[in-house]
C-alpha cells in the first residue's frame, strides 16, 4: 500500500501538528490508515524535546512572545530547537517492522535523506560522530528528533532552506554550545533553490531511502479519513 504524502500549503502551528501526529499514530496502530508522511512548515516556535535543559533557552517566554516566537514542550527525542517558515519539516508516521524496527538505523535513514538532498543542490553535508543530524562546514543544516510508539514513528527531521536563522540565537541549538546553524540560502546565496524544489527532492529521497512509494493526499482529505 502506498504511503500517503501530505503537503501543507501554509505553516502549521506546532501544537496542531502534535495533535495530528498523535491521531495518525493511533490510527496507524489500529491499522485504519496506511503509512503517512507529513511535509510542512511551522510558524516561529521553540520546541523542548525530552532531553531539553532549561539553560539552553536563552530568553524568557515573555521575551520570546514579544519576538513572535512561541514555546512548546514536545514528546520527541532530543534537546531544544527552533522552527520557522523557510524550514521544511518531514514527519513520517511509519509502521516499522522486521529489520526496520531499529531506532538507530531509522535516524540514520533520516540523516541520509538530508545528506542526499543537500548534495543534489551542490552542498556537501555529512554526519558527525556522537551527534545526530546533517552537518556542513558552515554549520548544522538538518536536525532530527523522533518518537516511537510500538514501532510507529512520529516527529522526524527539519531541513533549513531559507528561514531567518536569527531565531537560533535565542537558544543553544540541540544543546550544542558554539555550534552554528546554517541553511541552503546562507550557503548558496542567490543560487539557492526555491522551497518547492527542496520539498520535492526531500520526498524523492524519502521514497528511495525508506523504500516506500507515495501518493499525494490533501490535508483536507487526510482530515476526512481520520474522522
Amino acid at each position: 500500500m502506498n504511503t500517503l504524502a501530505v503537503i501543507f500549503p501554509s505553516p502549521v502551528p506546532y501544537t496542531d501538528a502534535m495533535r495530528l501526529q498523535e491521531a495518525l499514530v493511533a490510527a496507524r496502530l489500529a491499522k485504519k490508515i496506511p503509512d503517512v508522511v507529513l511535509m510542512l512548515e511551522h510558524p516561529p516556535v521553540i520546541t523542548l524535546g525530552i532531553r531539553a535543559k532549561p539553560e539552553h533557552l536563552l530568553l524568557t517566554p515573555e521575551s520570546l512572545a514579544r519576538r513572535g516566537i512561541t514555546l512548546v514542550e514536545s514528546p520527541r527525542g532530543g534537546d531544544i530547537t527552533y522552527h520557522a517558515p523557510g524550514q521544511l519539516i518531514l514527519y513520517p508516521i511509519l509502521q516499522l517492522t522486521g529489520t526496520e524496527a531499529d531506532a538507530h538505523a531509522y535516524v540514520q535513514m533520516l540523516e541520509e535523506i538530508a545528506l542526499r538532498t543537500a548534495a543534489r543542490f551542490g552542498v556537501t553535508a555529512y554526519r558527525r560522530a556522537g551527534k545526530t543530524g546533517a552537518w556542513t562546514d558552515p554549520g548544522k543544516l538538518a536536525a532530527i528528533g523522533v518518537r516511537f510508539k510500538r514501532w510507529v514513528s512520529s516527529h522526524g527531521m527539519s531541513f533549513n532552506v531559507n528561514l531567518d536563522l536569527g531565531g537560533f540565537d535565542t537558544i543553544v541549538p540541540c544543546g550544542l554550545r558554539g555550534e552554528p546553524v546554517t541553511s541552503l540560502q546562507a550557503i548558496l546565496g542567490e543560487s539557492a533553490p526555491a522551497l518547492e524544489r527542496v520539498r520535492a527532492e526531500l520526498l524523492c529521497q524519502f521514497q528511495q531511502i525508506m523504500g516506500r512509494s507515495t501518493r499525494s493526499m490533501s490535508p483536507e482529505d487526510l482530515d476526512a479519513m481520520l474522522h
